[in-house]
């Protein structure tokens, strides 16, 4: 698999290899869960490792900021029914972007060993009904580090930390220092680039 993603988490451009020939999607599909799909499966070079070889991987999560929850939006975007200052979430975006430390954005219990991430894209776009759609891209994640980054980016955003205290987060600071890790619902592995 190309990126491994928490229980809850949607993955629209999974990636996997294995050994072998390539199966017909159609038979591959009929041993499946009814919520798993593949779309193709295509021979891959000699020692195509989906993980390993991918070069960059796009992330999106949904939050549904309005008053009223959306019932058609339940289990696939975060609801937040509490006022956001976007201009706060686009401030914290922007910092986001480039080389960083973001040990303050993964479990504190972690097999990482490097904790400094390349984020290539990071910004929050608006999407029919009321959702707001957070994309982030880079070559690799750690656990839990884009529903960590939502979520103190909510908090920033509702008033609860400053976007001075988000940027100092930046630098390598503890994780008990960033907000609460976001909803798993509301995450989509988007695409994987290789």
């Amino acid at each position: 698999m190309a990126g491994r993603t928490d229980a809850g988490v949607h993955a629209r451009g999974q990636v996997a290899s294995h050994d072998g020939e390539p199966a017909p999607a159609a038979a591959l599909n009929s041993l499946l869960a009814p919520d798993v799909r593949v779309l193709a499966s295509e021979p891959a070079s000699e020692g195509f490792d989906a993980r390993r070889d991918a070069l960059v991987r796009s992330y999106r999560y949904r939050v549904l900021a309005r008053p009223v929850a959306d019932p058609f939006e339940r289990g696939r975007a975060l609801h937040w029914p509490r006022p956001l200052e976007r201009e706060l979430l686009h401030a914290c975006a922007a910092a986001i972007r480039g080389r960083h430390d973001f040990t303050a954005f993964t479990p504190t219990q972690t097999y990482h060993r490097r904790f400094e991430r390349d984020i290539t894209r990071c910004e929050w776009l608006d999407e029919p009904g009321g959702v707001l759609a957070f994309w982030i891209e880079a070559d690799t994640f750690m656990r839990h580090m884009v529903r960590t980054l939502v979520g103190t980016m909510l908090a920033v955003a509702s008033g609860r930390l400053s976007t001075a205290h988000f940027e100092a987060l930046l630098a390598g600071r503890p994780r008990a220092e960033a907000g609460d890790t976001a909803a798993a619902h509301g995450l989509y592995l988007e695409s994987v680039r290789y």
